[in-house]
């Protein structure tokens, strides 16, 4: 089985980018929030669990309703807490069965909550993408359109990010002032060795 690496940043620190840049090296990537929302529509025993948490409005021509479930969420820290405990494990659960099949030396599960939602124990080494919050609030702005200010809201229920990138294994720093291709190319390189 492939070395199992975790790629984890805060909203805004541009880890889908880093991510994109070890597809382009021939590194398979698994982007955990994209692989969540299939697995909300496909997995039935996930519909259940959040039909029961939060009625049949959650489900619109049996596609989740996401700005319903959105507008429950923002603000109630409980509902979004019980959603991320149906989703969580089967997110993991799914990451796991797509890491066994992979046969490259080693293999990314991008993911902003690999602490948060204790998937730490699932991969081999984690990456964290770093950078400044003023620029990481920016291009959320620019990105889905949305206000400082919720940007601010949406950083605040993350785990701070000093805690988040001392916890991880290596740091890419994606700040405009560095160039990440060299710094993902270098660890790459790190990667493939450790993989033997």
């Amino acid at each position: 089985m492939a070395l199992r690496i975790g790629l984890t940043g805060g909203i805004g620190s541009g880890k889908s980018t880093i991510a994109r840049i070890f597809e382009v090296l021939g590194v398979p990537v698994y982007y955990a929030d994209q692989e969540a929302k299939r697995i909300m529509n496909e997995n039935e025993q996930v519909v259940r669990e959040v039909i029961a948490l939060f009625g049949q409005d959650a489900y619109v021509n049996n596609q989740l309703n996401r700005p319903f479930i959105a507008s429950v969420v923002f603000g109630n820290k409980d509902k979004l807490d019980r959603l991320n405990a149906i989703v969580h494990p089967a997110t993991i659960y799914d990451a796991e069965v797509w890491m066994q099949k992979q046969a490259s030396p080693y293999a990314i599960k991008e993911a902003a909550l690999i602490f948060e939602a204790d998937a730490r124990k699932y991969v081999d080494y984690v990456i964290g993408v770093s950078a400044p919050q003023e620029l990481r609030i920016s291009r959320v702005v620019q990105r889905d359109a949305t206000t400082e200010e919720n940007v601010r809201r949406r950083i605040s229920n993350q785990m701070d990010e000093e805690t988040k990138l001392g916890l991880c294994d290596f740091i890419i720093f994606n700040d405009e002032q560095q160039l990440v291709v060299p710094q993902v190319v270098a660890l790459h390189g790190k990667l493939l060795e450790i993989a033997g």
